[in-house]
């Protein structure tokens, strides 16, 4: 296929080329693979800048996305891939392969770094997914950073850089400048841009931005930044976004509000407790869900009421399809069973196959877990819908999620996403949290704490 840039593309990819470091924070959709593909091609071949590049990215982006969008493309006919996923010894076979750019899912840079005996001789890295990088205590981080006085070019891409706040962009410029910009230390940089929030007596739990902190931070970055929202620079579809509520019945009703005031219930299949705010949050999602562990790993049914809902969705498509995302485990068993007994065809996209049958269209529900599928996979061709049969915290995840098929190159004029929302239960809370934008852990405990007191905040 021809590659005709839009002008951003092309902005955005000379700006690659044209710095040694770069962070491209570009909106789901915008085409950040192929604009940085398009710069590798062109330092590769052209300026003769580079010589073997390694792509650093989510599992499934480095086994599908990268592979295919260099298939894709006409201008890249030249690019040489090998793409290094799978077993120890496919992993050390592909990394072996002569090659121009070599692709790695980013649970295995440790691995490359630190248990191979392969020289790390890359001249440029492109960590797809910057944001996956920004915890500084992390084996992965740790273990790159050991090698980024060697790499000569990096380029950091992301649409999420700051889901949880600005204290994440620390690490993340870390690794692109090894610190020349935020401060080579986390402390430095929180006493610079930031001020104590919630603490007790000299212990600080939480930080918050100082005043007139975050222009200074996103000053100290400029030079080497770019930013794009996509709806700045493309037409996308509407997105519409709806609550499908769901109401437990009274005795469904007493089993959650048992567990929220007592933290303990007891039920026939087992027993559950939640030790803490963060587990309590888990167990009442769950619980509005219709289903939750037991302490010994057992799953204690105790409602359809979601269930149900999804399936009128189902048939309310009339034969267009459905991409339903879950969270957890039982979320999923439960689902796949009630999908089996409507005899729809449906599958988890969690494999190459899987995910070109959802795209040509052979799936009437496909099936994602936000974690393992929210960054980087183009789903778009499949559908316009999705479904929230489970939410989630997170933000970032979130985003990506609905990127899937909100995205450039989806050709329906509308994208709607459905939350199914068990009413008055957490899930009501979540909600509030990931259109306020609030960071995710303090969001947590609030919400749970609020839960708890039986308040309205």
């Amino acid at each position: 296929m021809k590659y005709t840039p839009h002008a951003y593309q092309t902005f955005a990819t000379e700006f690659i080329e044209s710095n040694a470091i770069s962070a491209v924070l570009i909106a789901c959709g915008l085409g950040k693979t192929i604009i940085t593909l398009t710069a590798v091609n062109n330092l590769l071949f052209d300026s003769f800048m580079v010589r073997k590049v390694l792509i650093i990215a989510p599992l499934r982006v480095a086994r599908d996305t990268w592979p295919d969008e260099i298939a894709k493309w006409d201008h890249l006919e030249m690019l040489r891939a090998s793409v290094a996923v799978g077993s120890t010894v496919e992993r050390l076979e592909a990394l072996e392969t002569k090659a121009d750019l070599y692709i790695v899912n980013r649970e295995n840079v440790q691995w490359l770094i630190e248990e191979t005996a392969l020289p790390f001789d890359y001249d440029m890295v492109v960590v797809d997914e910057l944001s996956s990088f920004k915890n500084h205590r992390s084996l992965r981080f740790k273990a790159l950073m050991k090698r980024r006085p060697m790499i000569r070019r990096i380029v950091g891409l992301t649409g999420t850089p700051v889901s949880n706040g600005l204290i994440d962009l620390w690490a993340q410029f870390k690794l692109l400048d090894m610190g020349s910009r935020l401060g080579r230390f986390i402390t430095a940089y929180r006493s610079a841009y930031f001020i104590p929030d919630k603490r007790s007596g000299q212990v600080v739990f939480s930080y918050k931005v100082a005043p007139g902190a975050e222009e200074r931070i996103y000053r100290a970055i400029g030079d080497i930044t770019i930013s794009m929202k996509a709806t700045d620079h493309i037409r996308m579809p509407d997105l519409v976004a709806t609550e499908y509520r769901v109401t437990l019945s009274d005795e469904e009703r007493a089993v959650y509000d048992r567990l929220k005031k007592d933290l303990v219930l007891d039920a026939a299949g087992g027993q559950v407790t939640a030790a803490n705010a963060a587990s309590l949050s888990g167990k009442l999602l769950q619980l509005a869900n219709g289903a939750v562990y037991g302490d010994y790993g057992d799953t204690i049914s105790l409602h359809e009421r979601k269930l149900d809902a999804l399936e009128d969705i189902i048939e309310a498509a009339n034969g267009h399809s459905v991409l339903v995302a879950y969270w957890f485990k039982h979320d999923l068993d439960r689902i796949i069973d009630r999908l089996g007994k409507l005899g729809v065809s449906f599958s988890k996209l969690d494999s190459s196959e899987s995910i070109r049958l959802w795209n040509a269209g052979g799936l009437l529900v496909g099936l994602i877990h936000p974690a393992s599928a929210g960054h980087g996979l183009n789903l778009q061709s499949g559908g316009n819908s999705l479904v929230w049969f489970s939410l989630t915290w997170s933000l970032e995840l979130y985003q990506q999620t609905v990127a899937r098929l909100w995205r450039q190159g989806q050709s329906a004029q509308t994208v709607v996403v459905q939350h199914l929302i068990a009413s008055g239960t957490i899930d009501e809370r979540v909600m509030k949290v990931l259109s306020g934008k609030a960071a995710t852990q303090d969001a947590l405990i609030e919400a749970v704490k609020a839960e708890l007191d039986g308040g309205s905040r």
